[in-house]
């Protein structure tokens, strides 16, 4: 906020792109794995509560298919 930049207003201060770049692949993997995972917890509660697995049975199910999501998404 201190800093005085001379120049234009809208090329702003400079970028650290690889920095920015790191960021984003991270962000997309997060959401991947994060969206893998998700299904996969609806799916092992959907089991455990209409399919009669139960809680232990959804546990389960959770790991196994979280595992394999994961697995399957690399």
């Amino acid at each position: 906020m201190s800093e005085h930049h001379s120049g234009p207003v809208e090329t702003g201060a400079s970028m650290d792109y690889k920095e920015h770049e790191k960021t984003y692949d991270l962000f997309i993997a997060g959401t991947k794995y994060g969206t893998a995972i998700l299904v996969a917890l609806m799916i092992a509660m959907a089991a455990g509560f209409f399919g009669g697995a139960g809680l232990l049975g959804g546990f389960f199910i959770w790991i196994v298919l979280s595992v394999a999501g994961v697995f399957m998404m690399r």
